[in-house]
């Protein structure tokens, strides 16, 4: 039989085995818990982070926007984590929104693409929310400088070879394509297929 203590160990390690930063908070985004991934991030010591709110311990740039500090300032309303924090709250979940955060580094400003999910959740009878930061700067960077021809819609992929988009994400990414037809573009082909039996029928 599973001791109390051996079910805790084990969520813990599933806990740290995640790889997107997961964060366990409170209503006004204050660090309850963290995994490793975070721990990564965030780069200071446990107990400068436990009880701060998420902006300030990220070193999102509008952290500072007030003396007040996270959550206080104009930009905050608008903050996806706040808000996905403040809408599990209220019972729901937001899952996978996209945001871009900002974070000073050293005086030196560091962008970060993210997807934002919040799940609200209990633990011995206190409400907390679940927040998961995914990382896709990477995705991101690559949507902003795929260069692509403008006539025959290839891509240069970092060989300075062009490639069929196709060809380039399967190569890069080991993505396939189903094809199909816009509406535009299935109207365009069936006027053309009209054409080709209207002329063969004269």
């Amino acid at each position: 039989m599973t001791t109390e203590t051996e079910k805790t160990d084990m969520l813990r390690a599933v806990f740290d085995v995640l790889p997107s930063m997961v964060f366990i908070v409170d209503q006004d985004v204050r660090i309850q818990e963290y995994n490793t991934a975070a721990a990564e991030l965030l780069m200071a010591e446990r107990k400068t982070i436990l009880r701060e709110r998420a902006g300030q311990i990220l070193h999102c740039v509008h952290s500072t926007d007030v003396p007040e500090g996270c959550g206080r300032g104009e930009s905050c309303k608008e903050c996806v984590i706040r808000n996905a924090v403040t809408a599990a709250f209220r019972g729901n979940r937001t899952v996978r929104r996209r945001m871009k955060l900002v974070l000073d580094r050293e005086g030196e400003a560091m962008v970060l693409y993210a997807l934002i999910t919040a799940s609200p959740f209990t633990f011995r009878g206190e409400r907390h929310a679940l927040l998961v930061i995914e990382d896709i700067s990477e995705i991101a960077e690559l949507q902003r400088l795929i260069p692509i021809c403008s006539v025959c819609r290839k891509v240069r992929d970092d060989k300075e070879s062009w490639l069929q988009i196709e060809a380039y994400f399967k190569e890069g990414w080991d993505v396939d394509f189903t094809h199909a037809f816009c509406p535009d573009c299935l109207k365009a082909e069936m006027e053309k297929i009209t054409r080709i039996k209207s002329d063969a029928n004269s």
